[in-house]
């Protein structure tokens, strides 16, 4: 990794990754047909996943909360960015992605909507912005002309770091020539502790293995810049859900409950339950990353989804030219109306299967 790679570099990349999401429109007919139905009439939706890792919506099989659909795995996904367009492009029926990339999705002519909330940062789940303890590095200011690590650029990791850096002063030329890098998750902390970067995103596993280790601290967090919040979703195609409104509901109704169960259950059973879905469903991954599980990220019952999630992101691309003021409004991206914690079939405060859940 060169260190004298010029800022613009990040630059063209970033504009280079836009171009991939806003040219889905135009690959849109080159998708998969759809997969069809199993023996017993069930909807079959197609998926990517990630290995070593259950997602709700695999939780929810599995805990029988799915009545009209089966999941067939596809492979792993790459990125939040790569996985809505392959749900895009009818490579697989949904994907999730950070909100700000669902937007510029939508912006760049793509036909899909948010249907629920996928992942987010609370206390005990977050990515932080790690340096070395002898880095010198202690604020915003000091990272221009740096190199900051991100997994993916046009995604969750550029978005935190570029508005922490907003919100800390820096204006849009400064904010230029801090220079985002992409370097894989498994290779980020090896990479901070030889100064082949200055900062690098750590969430799960690799934040925590980093922090056992010792030497390095987070500079910023984005549970630190917004407090608990969703901050990505599941979109379907809007042909899909237009053909296909009873597997997108029952898909939304168990994956919702399956993370409500992830919000009330004891972390223990909830390790081992995740121990048992790796292990049978026969793909030869480690269990070893189950360990690393803290809690579901999500701090609304059920994942629903709040306007303000995604507004922010859209106001966050207007405001740095990305979007036109006006182009999109949040509330017309998204729905709950399959959501039992948001259509009245349970109340917010209840469990997976709708009873009285003990105030804690």
């Amino acid at each position: 990794m060169p260190s004298s790679a010029p800022p613009r570099r990040a630059v063209r990349a970033f504009a280079a990754a836009l171009t991939l999401l806003t040219s889905v429109s135009v690959l849109a007919g080159c998708g998969k047909s759809e997969p069809g139905s199993t023996a017993d009439g069930r909807a079959v939706l197609r998926y990517q996943g990630a290995t070593g890792q259950v997602s709700p919506y695999e939780l929810a099989e599995d805990l029988g909360y799915f009545n009209k659909i089966a999941l067939r795995w596809e492979g792993d996904t790459t990125s939040g960015p790569a996985n809505i367009q392959a749900a895009a492009t009818n490579q697989v029926e949904f994907g999730s992605a950070f909100n700000g990339a669902v937007v510029k999705l939508i912006a760049g002519g793509a036909k899909v909507t948010s249907v629920l909330s996928s992942y987010g940062s609370d206390e005990q789940s977050f990515t932080g912005y790690f340096v070395r303890d002898d880095s010198g590095i202690n604020s915003a200011r000091d990272l221009i002309g740096k190199k900051v690590a991100v997994n993916t650029l046009g995604a969750h990791h550029e978005f935190i770091t570029r508005e922490w850096l907003h919100q800390q002063g820096l204006s849009e030329k400064e904010i230029k020539q801090v220079e985002l890098t992409v370097v894989p998750p498994a290779n980020t902390e090896d990479a901070i502790r030889k100064g082949q970067i200055d900062v690098g995103a750590l969430g799960s596993v690799f934040r925590e293995t980093a922090v056992q280790r010792g030497g390095l601290h987070a500079l910023y967090t984005d549970t630190a810049l917004y407090g608990a919040l969703n901050y990505g979703t599941y979109v379907f195609r809007n042909d899909y859900i237009a053909k296909n409104p009873e597997a997108v509901k029952d898909f939304v109704q168990g994956t919702a409950r399956a993370t409500r169960w992830l919000q009330l259950t004891p972390r223990d059973e909830v390790l081992a339950r995740f121990t048992s879905i790796i292990e049978k469903r026969g793909r030869n991954e480690n269990t070893g990353l189950v360990k690393y599980w803290r809690s579901s990220g999500l701090p609304t019952p059920g994942g629903v989804v709040a306007e303000k999630e995604l507004q922010i992101w859209i106001d966050w691309l207007v405001r740095n030219g990305e979007l036109k003021d006006g182009q999109l409004q949040a509330k017309d991206l998204f729905t709950n109306k399959d959501n039992p914690y948001a259509n009245g079939t349970f109340t917010p405060q209840s469990g997976p299967t709708g009873e009285a859940v003990a105030a804690k």
